[in-house]
Order: structure tokens, then sequence, then C-alpha cells
């Protein structure tokens, strides 16, 4: 049971929480694991057709660069199951192609994608959790808003994120995607909280910070790989744990 109230306190030197936090997911509360170039080669490796690591990895970029184009061109897809995953699929089967294997590009890539579905092919980082009972700890409602495929809730109870969270608004399973500011209000109905008492913490400065300052939610990146563009105005972290310094600023 909690025994705070989020955003009150009657020592000034105490830190005044926002009501709620929300998260994106990708990048910046769970990461791949082993790693995707090492779940496509296990996947080959099964089907019978041998490749190295390395070689795997340097065609990464390629894989990347699909997701980006088509991600540029139209964004939309987040907002179904269908074409979520045709995304997905089109870009293992794109790597599978520049391995050589063509016939059954499109069979090992749906492959791929359904590894991601489960729960043993993500890892939090370790600053998650901790992160997140500190929150709760302190009286503040936790949610995600993210845009993916509607495993999402299944993949994040799997990983102990779930039971953590008081909301999950997942683009494919709402219709809606990020930086659609309706999402952002969703999440924030969801938690009964004003956008102005909440604030949201994602990776990707057009999707996260533009969509949740539209709607006047505070915003903060997080930079976990160092790679971020500079990111204007908004805050940048490299750790969830140094998420207090910044809501306390």
């Amino acid at each position: 049971m909690r025994t705070s109230s989020p955003g009150t306190s009657s020592d000034a030197s105490v830190l005044r929480y926002p009501k709620a936090v929300c998260f994106d997911v990708g990048n910046t509360l769970i990461y791949p694991h082993p790693g995707v170039p090492a779940v496509v080669r296990d996947v080959l490796v099964e089907a019978g057709h041998i490749r190295d690591l390395e070689t795997i990895d340097s065609l990464m970029p390629l894989v990347d660069a699909f997701y980006e184009s088509r991600y540029r061109a139209d964004d939309t897809f987040w907002t179904s199951e269908e074409q979520a995953s045709e995304v997905w699929v089109g870009m293992y089967a794109l790597l599978c192609r520049r391995l050589g294997i063509h016939e059954e590009a499109e069979v090992l890539a749906r492959r791929v994608y359904d590894r991601f579905g489960e729960p043993a092919h993500w890892r939090p980082w370790a600053d998650v959790l901790p992160c997140l009972d500190r929150l709760r700890g302190a009286g503040v409602l936790t949610a995600v808003i993210s845009n993916w495929d509607q495993r999402l809730e299944g993949l994040l109870d799997g990983l102990g994120i779930g039971e953590r969270m008081d909301a999950v608004v997942c683009s494919a399973a709402v219709g809606l995607h990020k930086p659609d500011p309706r999402i952002f209000e969703l999440a924030c109905a969801r938690l009964g909280v004003a956008p102005g008492d909440c604030l949201h913490v994602g990776d990707h400065y057009y999707s996260d910070y533009v969509g949740a300052t539209a709607v006047g939610m505070r915003a903060v990146l997080i930079d976990r790989h160092g790679s971020l563009e500079s990111p204007g105005t908004a805050p940048l972290i490299d750790t969830l744990d140094d998420l207090e310094a910044v809501i306390g600023a």
C-alpha cells in the first residue's frame, strides 16, 4: 500500500515528485538479449544456414537504415499490428537476402520476429527496476507509452516491469502512435492525472519529447548509447539513476 502522496512534503528539502512518470520502452527500459545479431544467427543455424556473427553484425546498419526510411516515410504503421509486424519482418528478410538466403528469407525473418516476442530475448537495463521502485515508493504513478506491437504487455510482465506499471499504452493496441498528442493524453487519462502533473522519459526527440511537450507534459531524453543528436532544450540523462536530479531541477 502506498503511504505517501506524490508532489507533497512537509519538509522543503524533500524532493517534490510529479504525480506520474511515463516511459518509452525500447532503448529506455529494455534492450535485446543477447542482441539482434546473435538471435538472427541462432535462427539461421537452426535452419541449417551457418553465418558468423561478425558478418551479421556488419549488416546491421543496413537493417537500421531500412527501418529509419520506413519510419520517415510513414510512421503510422505503429498503429497497426499487421503493418508493424510487416516492417520488422521486412527488415530481417532484407538481412537474410544480404546473407545470401533468398528462398527462405521471409520464413526466417518471421522466426526472428517471433523470437523478439519472448521475454527471454530482452533484458531491462540495470537501473530500470530500482528507478521504478523508487518512484512507486514515493507514491508516483508509473506508465508506459510505446510505439510497439501488441506483444508488449507480455514482454513487460515477463521482465518484472509490468507489475510496476499503473498503465501500459501500446500504439498497436490503441490505434495511436507517438508523437500524436492523443496517445499521451490517453495515458494521462488512464492514470487520472493532468498532463502538467506528468513527466515522460524516452530516447527519441521527435516521438517522445515533441509529443509529450505538445500536451503540456515535462519530458526528459535518455541517451543509453551516447549517440543522440543535440536535443535542443530537452533535458538529457545517461541513466535513470539521474532522473531525480532532473525532477528536482
